[in-house]
């Protein structure tokens, strides 16, 4: 399982119980398909930089989730299909970043990166 953020921007109209409801239908099919719903980070109404479907001000939310590819595949495809998200963007958190330490080098590569050291 990866570590995974997806931050939704929401219409800064709906009320919080409609958006809370929404990421819980995400959080949900994430479940569903084997993977671990994080932490839910309610960010609030924010200001756009620039006008966005006819909006100046969105509600943000960030959710870290730990699943297998196939769940945010499908907590996308349900995000594109929402009316309420104005737009959404999955991010691949690094291993380092997520807190995990990098796998370790197979010790077959090292001769390997001798040899061509050595040659130069």
């Amino acid at each position: 399982m990866r570590p995974y953020e997806i931050v939704i921007i929401f219409d800064a109209d709906l009320e919080e119980s409609a958006i809370r409801e929404s990421v819980d239908r995400v959080a949900e099919s994430i479940r569903a398909k084997g993977g671990n719903p994080g932490r839910a980070d309610h960010w609030k109404k924010r200001r756009f930089a620039y006008e966005l479907a006819g909006r100046t001000e969105g509600y943000y939310v960030i959710l870290e989730v730990t699943c297998p590819p196939e769940a945010v595949s499908e907590a996308n495809r349900m995000l594109s299909l929402a009316d309420e998200v104005l737009r959404h963007k999955v991010i691949r958190v690094p291993e380092t970043a997520a807190g995990r330490q990098r796998p370790a080098v197979k010790a077959e590569t090292e001769p390997v990166l001798a040899e061509v050291a050595a040659t130069d």
